[in-house]
């Protein structure tokens, strides 16, 4: 039988001692990142919100959107194949769309800053996929717009294509030295909103089952800035219960 000195007995409890005081200190004055779903159908007015909650909280936008459209930008096989269905209003198929988003998550800016995910998930197989991955939702936010205002927010929609920026004909019309510049995504036509709309209603239903507990309903017609202090006070209120 091997006797050990006190020294070594005691060595182990100073050491967990120590890696305690550490992990204490390190964790004051830390507040833990949020993770956020903004969710809502084609022109519900999530690109403005997210901008805003990015800017309050400081978490990482993700646009399943942008990500795809670099893709098409790039020329990669995956942008090929996605831009034909977003050219026809379809939706991006499941796994195309779930594999850019499990390496985004990976990266160390969101593990740091949180994430603030845009326009994902779509489907409940994409919300299922989340789930599986183990990343843990703070809060669903769904903005609510009738299906006649959101066609009328899309065929008026023009996008300056090197900002990004999105205006507006007839609600937040684009500064006269940029009207030759605009365009209309090929998209935003009333023909393929409504088949995108459709594929909305379609899947979103089952996408909030997984998020029951954790979903805040957002009415989504008025003016953006009504919207943005209903969200805001919600997420200050879910960020401060984290804590």
């Amino acid at each position: 039988v091997t006797h050990k000195t006190k020294q070594e007995v005691a060595a182990p409890a100073k050491a967990k001692r120590r890696t305690s005081v550490v992990l204490t200190r390190q964790s004051v004055g830390r507040k833990k990142p949020l993770g956020i779903i903004i969710s809502g159908a084609p022109a519900s007015g999530k690109g403005t919100q997210c901008e805003y909650i990015r800017e309050e909280f400081g978490v990482v936008h993700l646009s399943t959107g942008d990500m795809l459209r670099a893709a098409v930008a790039a020329g990669t096989e995956l942008g090929k194949k996605a831009k034909a269905l977003m050219e026809s209003g379809q939706l991006v198929p499941d796994d195309v769309v779930i594999g850019a988003v499990k390496e985004r998550l990976e990266q160390d800016d969101v593990k740091e800053h949180g994430f603030l995910l845009d326009g994902f998930p779509r489907t409940a197989a994409q919300a299922q996929a989340l789930a599986d991955l183990g990343i843990e939702v703070d809060i669903f936010v769904m903005l609510n717009v009738p299906d006649d205002a959101l066609v009328s927010r899309v065929v008026g929609r023009r996008i300056d294509p090197e900002t990004g920026n999105s205006y507006h004909v007839d609600f937040n019309p684009p500064p006269p030295e940029l009207e030759d510049r605009v365009i209309q995504r090929a998209d935003d036509t009333e023909e393929k909103v409504k088949v995108r709309l459709e594929g909305f209603h379609d899947n979103i239903s089952a996408i909030k089952e997984f998020y029951t507990e954790v979903t805040h309903e957002v009415d989504g017609e008025r003016p953006k800035e009504h919207v943005w202090e209903h969200i805001k006070e919600v997420l200050h209120v879910t960020h401060k219960t984290k804590q």
